[in-house]
Parts: C-alpha cells; structure tokens; sequence
C-alpha cells in the first residue's frame, strides 16, 4: 500500500486550469487518509464555493491516486480556502487576487459547435435550453456567433440592450425561463459585425467575466462555423467546457464535423456527445424519406468514442417557431422534433457529474457547536388563533 507521501506526490500531475500551477504546489492537498482496505480519502480546498473546476479535479485526483499500487477506490472531498489560506497564497502567486470565478455559480458549460453553417445548431441550441428549463434546471445562453447571431430572434428578444447593476455587471435578458447574452443586443438589429480577432477575444471575455450569470445548471455557448478565434480564445477561458458536434446525416457535414472535433482535442475541450440533426422528414400521410441520408450521426458519434444524444427529425414548426420567437419545445412538446430534443436534454443531465460533498469551513462548524451549545426555550407552546 503506498503512503502519503507517494500518494501527495502523485497528485503533483494535477494541475488548476486557471492558475496553472499543482495542486501540490498551491498547497490545495488538504488532508490524505489511508484505510487498510486500499480505500484513500483525498480532501482539496478550492478557492471559491462553487468552483467551476471541481470537476476537474474530481476526475484528476481519482485517477492519479488509483494508480498507485495497493489503492482500491478513491473519495475525492472539497472544502474552501479561508481568508488567510487565500491571502497566504496570493502571496506565494506574486499576485493581488486569485480568480473569482465569474462562471463560479456555473455547474456545466456545453459550448455547441458543427464546423459548418447551415446544420441548426442555434435552432438546436435555444430549444435545447428551453428543454432542460422544462425539467427544472437553470439555464443560460451565450450566443456567440458573433457574425451570425440569431439568438436574440429565437427568444423574441430582439435588440433590447440588457441593463448594468450597480456591480457594474451586465445583466442577461431573460426570456422563457433563459437568461440570453449576445452581440445582437449592443448592435443595431441586423447590423453586420466585422472584427478581427482581438475585438472578438475582448468581447467573448467581457460576456463571461463582466456577466451576472448568477446560480445555473447550465450555459450554453453557440459557437460559429469554423474552427478559428472563437472556439480557441473559450478554450483559454473554458477549460472545464464540454463541446457537443452538431451534424446532419450526410457524410459532407459529417466529415467537416469531424474536424470540429479534431479542434476541441487540440484545445483540450472534452467531447460530450453528438447530435445528429435533419435526420429525417416524415409527411402528413406518415411517408418517411432521410432527405440529407442516414447514419452520419453514429458514425461520428462511434468515431470518436462518445455518445450519439439523440436524433432530431426535419419539422415545419421546428423552423416555423425559430422565426417566431419561442421555441418549439415550450409551444408544441409533442412535435416529433420537441420529444428528441428532450431526449437530448435529459442525456446531458444524466450525464452530468453528481454534486460532490463540501466541508464546511471552521467559521461554520463553530457556529453550528454555539447554536448547540446555547440553551433551547422552555415551557409549552400555545395554539395561534
């Protein structure tokens, strides 16, 4: 069985996204417990409650401390950095504050992207969204499809400019149960964008740093065809996003799809799943024909080693109410359209890591043993009339 030290020093290969040094090194071990089973109990303090990165470092210490020999299981804990911990390490950093997390509050970010245009990825993205609302999560869009934005349209937001708070935040507009972030409210409506790549890395950053997302399940950035700025400069911002291929059957969308995902391996974004769309139109008389072919979707899907979400059916009102500004999924759930898209929203959310435990901080459990300790009223409670 190996001992602490062999197990502290396996952890060296874990590193925090945003502040790029070891958890070792940051001083964030906690505490290693050892049982006689092989069982190891890892504690690591995160700089904020609802760190975005937990997940990050859910999966990278299991792995590392696994393996090691004579190592069974692995429970992985979390508590948060008291105020001297914090200060003692912006210290060690050389800087005069450490992240604050403006995605803190964010349990999932899902950047959804296809390489190409012309596949419904935005149509996808806002009914997506409006069907994890429906099954009780909290949920954002950031359309960032700077040069063509579309989302504002979809919510029937049009180019309303969201208000600041007196944080200086922006606050998103918020329609359908989503809250909404795009270019399209800071534009004239319909204008064109024309912006090289630094404008655009100044913009993305500002959407998610000098945004009040506030507490959500889930955010979803609608990425642009392509594979250039914007889906590496949220690569640097997002390393804890997970990326989802939009696709149609055919094997052209298929084969540019593939290289959208080549992209996200490049910039280390974890490929979530795929999500074939336009797989199929089905007349009134129920006729069924796979106008763009068939099975491009699981073949992607089986290529890449990740789960195909759903299949998502060719409708009128599925355009018809991307135009009108509510999405098909709240308006008609019964679409055959809407039941994939829920399909695809209920996957992600089993998909989705569980909400690891949180120790409480000193502060707390010496408030909990006061309450404890103070006497209880007595005597006998009287009926209220």
């Amino acid at each position: 069985m190996s001992n602490r030290d062999e197990i502290l020093k396996s952890l060296e290969v874990v590193i925090d996204p945003e502040l790029h040094r070891s958890i070792v090194e940051l001083d964030m071990v906690r505490s290693i417990e050892l049982s006689g089973n092989g069982v190891v109990d890892v504690t690591v303090s995160l700089t904020t409650p609802g760190c975005p990165i937990k997940g990050h470092f859910q999966t990278a210490v299991a792995e590392a401390v696994s393996a090691l020999d004579g190592v069974t299981h692995v429970n992985v804990y979390f508590d948060v950095l008291n105020d001297a911990q914090k200060a003692a390490l912006q210290q060690k950093l050389g800087r005069g504050s450490l992240p604050d997390g403006s995605l803190a509050q964010v349990s999932n970010v899902l950047c959804i992207g296809s390489g190409k245009g012309g596949v419904g990825k935005s149509t996808l993205t806002a009914n997506l969204a409006a069907a994890l609302v429906g099954e009780g999560k909290r949920v954002g869009i950031l359309d960032a499809d700077v040069w063509g934005y579309s989302i504002p349209r979809m919510y029937g937001l049009g180019s309303t400019r969201p208000p600041v708070s007196a944080e200086r935040k922006i606050i998103p507009l918020e329609a359908h149960g989503v809250k909404v972030m795009s270019i399209g409210f800071f534009v004239e409506e319909d204008a064109a964008v024309v912006w090289r790549g630094p404008m655009l890395h100044k913009a993305l950053s500002q959407f998610l740093k000098d945004v009040d997302w506030g507490e959500l399940d889930y955010l979803l950035i609608d990425l642009p065809p392509g594979t250039g700025d914007v889906s590496m400069t949220l690569a640097q911002l997002l390393p804890q996003a997970q990326f989802l291929i939009v696709t149609t059957p055919q094997q052209t969308a298929q084969k540019v799809a593939r290289r959208a995902a080549q992209m996200a391996d490049k910039v280390s974004l974890e490929i979530g799943g795929v999500i074939e769309n336009m797989s199929s139109f089905t007349t009134p008389s129920g006729e069924r024909f796979t106008i763009f072919g068939e099975g491009g979707g699981k073949e992607l899907a089986d290529e890449l080693d990740v789960p195909l979400l759903g299949r998502v059916p060719l409708t009128m009102p599925l355009r018809e109410h991307a135009d009108s500004g509510t999405p098909l999924v709240i308006e008609d759930p019964d679409d055959p359209a809407s039941q994939a898209i829920h399909q695809v929203a209920r996957g992600l959310i089993a998909m989705a890591p569980l909400e690891l435990p949180v120790l409480p901080t000193l502060d707390e459990v010496v408030t909990v043993a006061d309450q404890a300790a103070s006497p209880k009223p007595v005597g006998m409670s009287l009926p209220m009339a």
